[in-house]
């Protein structure tokens, strides 16, 4: 029985990777503005989406190589290797992009916060496992307007180990007082559906264009648990929950 439902954040209720893809294509740029163009940054970024922030700044650094530009800023972040001045640099941009709650608000997956409402109304706790920090978790949850729907939010504050490590989903499923075993995981990337299955709960991936190729490669999922057109994502889940008590999702 699904007692709860829980969400991941980036990627699955707003398009973050879009904007992350955006910001380290703009900080590529800015090294690098008469051999680089935003597209083909982008591009590359598809192939490591939701890896660590250490292992896509590394790759891209040497992919487009970057090294010398990125140290010659590194005085300027305080920090010593061409990858860290590269993040320090993309993080600034992307800062500046989450600080528009505009921004934020154009780039929500609208089926998903959909599935989150009507989840919500159904009577199921609701919690977010989100590898963002804290203070960027807050900042886009309140330009949505859910703070308030959720009853446990784990940030990348709260652990040690990130995703694929399922120890921010058992911290979820603890904190919310609900077996792993009941609770449906909404999520987008190979990282996260790995977490949330290695914590021994239910999966459904939600792929967006950035991970869409990744989710059906990695063969975790059964295929019908893989949802590429968002109109289905709430009639997949209401099968998934057989819900007999009168309340649809």
């Amino acid at each position: 029985m699904i007692e709860a439902v829980v969400f991941d954040l980036d990627g699955t209720l707003v398009q973050t990777e879009k904007l992350k893809a955006l910001s380290y294509a703009r900080a590529a740029v800015e090294l690098c503005p008469d051999t680089l163009e935003e597209d083909e940054v982008i591009e590359a970024f598809q192939e490591v989406v939701g890896r660590s922030r250490h292992y896509v700044a590394k790759t891209l650094v040497q992919q487009f190589g970057l090294g010398e530009k990125a140290m010659i800023r590194a005085p300027e972040f305080g920090v010593t290797r061409p990858w860290q001045a590269y993040v320090q640099l993309r993080l600034t941009i992307y800062r500046g992009m989450i600080a528009e709650p505009q921004v934020i608000r154009q780039n929500q997956w609208p089926h998903n916060i959909a599935l989150l409402q009507e989840s919500h109304r159904a009577g199921c706790k609701i919690g977010l496992a989100t590898m963002s920090t804290r203070q960027q978790a807050n900042r886009v949850l309140e330009a949505l307007r859910l703070t308030s729907t959720f009853d446990f939010i784990a940030t990348r504050d709260d652990v040690a180990r990130g995703k694929p490590d399922p120890e921010i989903y058992n911290l979820v499923a603890s904190e919310l007082a609900v077996s792993p075993a009941d609770c449906l995981v909404i999520e987008d990337s190979v990282n996260g559906v790995q977490a949330a299955l290695s914590a021994g709960m239910r999966v459904l991936a939600v792929s967006t264009p950035f991970t869409q190729a990744s989710l059906h490669k990695a063969d975790l999922l059964p295929g019908a648990l893989i949802i590429d057109d968002p109109e289905e994502v709430v009639k997949a889940v209401a099968s998934i929950m057989k819900i007999n008590n009168g309340v649809n999702i």
